[in-house]
């Protein structure tokens, strides 16, 4: 499946990270439940290839499974073998989009700069994620469709429900949302009926704002 076939069906993912494996499936229930079908295990969190495997094995087909951070041909291939749908980095480098390509593996590498925008070009990747987006002015991505016009990104870094309108506004294809999609306290009292409730909120600023979402192919 093409990057850009998932986004258009899951524009908000949810990114885990050290979420203990005792609550895991828990708190991925209550993603679920607040209509949010795409997560990704970030690849430095401990035992990361076991929580892709038992999020595949106990939800199936409702639940897409990416691996983030996936930044070595060490990881890579780990997630691969525990089921990771899709793939994820932070940055890029010439060596690891090659081992993608070559894979013919679903990626959506990390940007910052017009010099990564070109190189992932070079590779016929048009689909990146913009990471930290939240650091940057929100016209950042219209200053690099500028040169770079046949390209579409997603925000990753510093998303929230209170900045999720103005991200699609802005011209962002899909957001990856972390530690802000859902409250601290919500997990710490185990209060998975609230969290996703939480969650839903994001859905529907997604839903709402969906017909601003378009792919140039």
């Amino acid at each position: 499946m093409k990057i850009e076939t998932i986004l258009k069906n899951h524009p908000i993912i949810a990114i885990l990270r050290n979420v203990d494996d005792e609550i895991l499936p828990y708190y991925v229930e209550s993603i679920l439940d607040g209509g949010i079908h795409a997560v990704e295990i970030a690849m430095n969190t401990s035992h990361a290839a076991e929580q892709i495997k038992l999020l595949r094995e106990k939800f199936g087909n409702d639940l897409l499974v990416g691996a983030g951070t996936s930044i070595t041909k060490k990881r890579i291939e780990s997630a691969r073998e525990a089921g990771a749908c899709f793939f994820l980095t932070p940055s890029v480098t010439k060596e690891i989009l090659e081992y993608y390509v070559n894979l013919n593996l679903p990626v959506l590498p990390g940007v910052f700069s017009p010099s990564d925008v070109h190189l992932c070009l070079k590779y016929k990747i048009h689909t990146m994620k913009l990471f930290p987006a939240c650091e940057l002015p929100l016209s950042y991505i219209q200053s690099l469709k500028g040169p770079f016009e046949n390209t579409n990104y997603v925000a990753v870094g510093g998303v929230s429900i209170d900045n999720l309108p103005q991200i699609f506004q802005a011209g962002f294809i899909g957001a990856g949302i972390g530690s802000n999609l859902i409250p601290q306290s919500y997990i710490e009292d185990k209060n998975w009926r609230a969290a996703a409730e939480h969650v839903r909120q994001y859905k529907k600023t997604a839903e709402n704002l969906k017909s601003e979402i378009f792919f140039k192919e």
